[in-house]
């Protein structure tokens, strides 16, 4: 191959010895004496004048060897940058994640990723479930972190379990309850996030099936808003329990418990194409972080 034919004219041109090269690179004479030939041929000139004291450098093979060092420098560069994505050393990491994930679980998994491999560039791209799936099908991203849909051509790895839960601010009436029924919300101002979302059809399908009918909805396009919205005591919403958690920690918000609904969560799966292998690099490295999450 042309990186071993360079190497043995690197070798012979330094030392100016066939047997001396050949004993460098650890091959037989007749086997270096071969990759010159080919090289030689390939170029159309002779690199070497052979003399009694040694080899020499032809007016070819001086003009050729600092574009042959080059050469050389940068396939080693190459084959170690290969390793380097091989062992999650270095590297691109291209990831889709639906808007809760990439705002409210992805931050501390990447925190903990680039602390052990600085030098991955990480790339994320966001998009409801449908459109991460989507994402991960043309190949546009290496992993996709989504709420769980079956296909065919993925397999995907459990990531968490996201519940749905209800808040309210922290003077409401329902917040110095234990626990309420679902027709305590009767009446009620419900602020709903993005319409589009699966969230969106799940707190929907409560209120029909318990038969509730809210007093008022106000409708946002994201949960950082509904949340503001809930403090400034505009309504109550169901939102995502990890969406909440700093503002239930600093009491801004309160959890408040229907004893009588449903568990209203999704799974969160981490979802790679079927047809791309076992995973390497800095892809393996991200899923076996998250195994151990």
């Amino acid at each position: 191959m042309l990186l071993e034919q360079v190497e043995g004219f690197i070798a012979v041109a330094q030392r100016g010895n066939l047997s001396r090269a050949a004993e460098a690179l650890i091959v037989h004479q007749p086997t270096l004496t071969a990759r010159l030939q080919s090289l030689e041929k390939e170029l159309g000139e002779e690199l070497f004048v052979r003399t009694p004291r040694g080899m020499r450098l032809s007016d070819a093979g001086r003009a050729f060897l600092p574009f042959a060092q080059r050469a050389l420098h940068a396939l080693h560069e190459g084959k170690r940058s290969v390793s380097d994505v091989r062992s999650a050393g270095a590297g691109r990491l291209v990831l889709g994640a639906a808007p809760a994930v990439s705002t409210y679980a992805l931050p501390d998994l990447l925190e903990r990723f680039t602390a052990d491999h600085p030098r991955v560039e990480v790339a994320v791209r966001t998009g409801h479930s449908e459109d991460v799936l989507e994402m991960v099908l043309r190949d546009d991203v290496q992993l996709g972190m989504m709420r769980a849909i079956a296909h065919r051509d993925i397999e995907t790895w459990p990531f968490y379990e996201e519940d749905l839960v209800l808040v309210t601010a922290r003077d409401h009436p329902l917040a110095s309850r234990r626990s309420a029924k679902t027709a305590d919300l009767t009446g009620e101002h419900i602020i709903l996030f993005d319409r589009t979302s699966s969230w969106y059809d799940m707190t929907q399908s409560l209120f029909l099936q318990a038969g509730v009918t809210p007093r008022g909805i106000l409708e946002l396009d994201n949960i950082e808003a509904a949340k503001h919205m809930v403090e400034r005591r505009l309504g109550i919403a169901f939102l995502p329990r990890a969406a909440v958690k700093r503002e239930v920690a600093s009491r801004s918000l309160r959890l408040v418990k229907l004893a009588d609904a449903p568990r209203l969560s999704h799974t969160i799966v981490v979802a790679r194409r079927r047809d791309l292998g076992p995973p390497s690099g800095a892809v393996a490295a991200l899923l076996e972080l998250i195994k151990k999450s």
